[in-house]
């Protein structure tokens, strides 16, 4: 039987992350420090509105947060758009049509290595070695090391519980030491990659960085790697949930996968649902630069704000049904990659992954479906909703 969104609801809680609706669209959470933001029209503010809502919430840790120089997420303008400006040549809508051949080559290679044994397990044999495999491409690191990314990756998403901005506990403090040094080794990896750069420049990404001047100077290594891994970690982590999420929606609403199967042109339709109503990440950070007023509330400076964007992707003002997966939901303004300036710099290329895969999937297999006596597994991290594991039966 094909693991249904009510048996989500009931066996794995954190799928919904407030999907219902809250009773406040914003409210402060006293418990650990933080405003939440739930409504859409109030998320797309925190997200625009860039001289009041920083996305530099490191100042305000209670704790010293390592490895912050160089990491694009967490930058305000005007150095965003200069770093920014580094990358964005790469993921030019040109530039990711031109790599569809090599996506659905690796794709192929992928699933060919599964053996065809009328089982394959989604997370583990495609929808993580893929995205990584083509990030690495890019930036010139070898994607035979994927297994070290995936291990550093893995422990530092091993948190279970949520950040307190308010009281820090000891248990917080150590998780967050334990994924620092997950990403010092990955600093350190990109480093000695970078270093090379200096004196060997190729044709990839990494060279690029290494050699572009910022300000009349170039970046030094550290900061190279610390900007690099963020690529590195955020472009294939949402993929790989994106990939997992699609298929998932999909096994649970077999009428609109028979729809699917029938036209392949409503893939994109049902990966752009799956981004709305499974949100990869559904908790962004902001902080308030100055007081202001938000869905109601007045808002202090030097606040933190957790924008919960899977709750905004079911904002009823926004969506009809949204607690609905629809297909054929369209306009679908989600807010999955973000808004403004920090809109994800990889959607192109995840859309574009997502696409290959469940077309090649389709090609290959007359019949795709969740395995009855092994259901997907959701990680446990609050602020990711991904899978940890999902077989499928192929035929």
């Amino acid at each position: 039987m094909t693991t249904t969104s009510a048996q989500w609801d009931t066996d794995e809680r954190q799928f919904w992350l407030r999907g219902e609706q809250p009773p406040a669209w914003v409210d402060f959470d006293e418990a650990i420090g933080v405003w939440r933001v739930f409504g859409y029209p109030e998320a797309l503010r925190a997200f625009t509105e860039i001289d009041t809502f920083s996305s530099n919430t490191e100042r305000l840790a209670p704790m010293e947060v390592q490895y912050t120089e160089g990491n694009l997420v967490e930058m305000d303008p005007p150095q965003h758009g200069k770093l920014r400006k580094l990358v964005t040549h790469a993921f030019t809508p040109r530039m990711v049509a031109n790599l569809e051949p090599r996506v659905r080559e690796i794709t192929n290679e992928l699933l060919d290595a599964t053996g065809g044994a009328g089982r394959i397990e989604l997370i583990n044999d495609l929808a993580y070695p893929l995205p990584v495999i083509v990030i690495c491409e890019l930036l010139g690191i070898p994607a035979d090391d994927r297994h070290l990314f995936k291990r550093w990756v893995d422990e530092m998403m091993a948190q279970t519980h949520e950040y307190s901005f308010s009281e820090p506990t000891e248990l917080q403090e150590s998780s967050m030491q334990h994924a620092m040094e997950q990403m010092g080794r990955l600093v350190d990896y990109i480093c000695e990659h970078a270093e090379d750069r200096r004196r060997t420049p190729r044709e990839d990404l990494l060279s690029s960085l290494v050699h572009a001047e910022v300000d009349g100077r170039r970046m030094s290594n550290n900061e190279v790697a610390i900007f690099a891994n963020s690529l590195l970690v955020n472009g294939h982590l949402t993929t790989t949930m994106l990939l997992g999420n699609s298929v998932l929606c999909l096994d649970a609403h077999p009428e609109q996968f028979a729809e699917v199967r029938a036209d392949r042109s409503k893939i994109p339709g049902a990966i752009e649902e799956a981004l709305r109503f499974v949100t990869p990440a559904p908790v962004l950070g902001r902080a308030t630069l100055r007081e202001t007023e938000l869905g109601g509330r007045v808002i202090p400076a030097d606040q933190i704000i957790q924008v919960w964007v899977g709750a905004a992707n079911r904002d009823p003002r926004q969506f009809e049904r949204p607690d609905v997966y629809d297909l054929h939901r369209d306009p679908n303004p989600h807010l999955t990659f973000g808004r403004g300036i920090h809109f994800c710099v990889g959607a192109g290329l995840a859309r574009l992954e997502s696409r290959v895969v469940m077309d090649l999937l389709l090609d290959r297999y007359r019949s795709v479906r969740s395995d009855p006596d092994e259901p997907p597994a959701f990680l446990t991290n609050p602020y990711v909703t991904a899978l940890r594991s999902f077989p499928l039966l192929v035929a």
